[in-house]
């Protein structure tokens, strides 16, 4: 009998032999949020439950530090206010929680990347309608088929599984990635 840790290990190999395919995906996304914080605007993240985690993940390696010491790059994550998230969801519906933030937060020139592991989750969904009405780019880290966000953001990547723990292990490969590109892109590191 084969070990759940073997399964869960022959799905993650077979699926990241497969992503080679998403590298001119992976580089355009890295174009438009490099070009984000160049011209001096923000990367805003939004994701539901561990895609809110990779959401704060990804904004602290860039307001942090990724690959070495730099200048902190503008990047938030939309999943971080409780009180925000509690209060829009009460007052008015969770599948506001972020679009509303980013009417609040967004500005033209800025960029919204939504983790959406189905692409159809209707808050994220909300999001980047907002966000295209406000003229803040969209990319969309996403899994399955797309979803209905596929064909509203201006950049999608789509880790091609049905499997949700799968396609999170790769988006955190994808985010790690444009991180790298990011920095990269403003000459903060030496390209590899």
């Amino acid at each position: 009998m084969t070990s759940l840790f073997l399964t869960n290990l022959r799905e993650h190999l077979d699926l990241f032999a497969s992503l080679r395919s998403l590298d001119s995906q992976v580089c355009a996304a890295a174009a438009i949020a490099t070009a984000t914080l160049q011209q001096g605007h923000k990367l805003m993240f939004c994701g539901n439950g561990g895609s809110a985690a990779d959401s704060q993940h990804l904004a602290a390696e860039l307001t942090g530090r990724f690959i070495k010491d730099r200048k902190p790059l503008a990047a938030m994550a939309l999943s971080t206010d409780s009180s925000a998230l509690t209060c829009i969801g009460n007052d008015y519906s969770f599948a506001d929680v972020f679009e509303r933030q980013v009417r609040g937060l967004g500005q033209a020139g800025d960029c919204l990347i939504a983790i959406s592991t189905s692409g159809n989750s209707e808050n994220v969904i909300r999001a980047v309608t907002a966000a295209r009405e406000l003229g803040v780019r969209s990319i969309g880290l996403l899994g399955h088929d797309g979803g209905k966000l596929v064909s509203m953001c201006d950049g999608a990547i789509i880790v091609p599984s049905r499997i949700t723990a799968r396609i999170q292990e790769a988006h955190i490969l994808i985010g790690h990635t444009l991180c790298g590109l990011i920095e990269q892109g403003l000459g903060l590191v030496d390209a590899e």
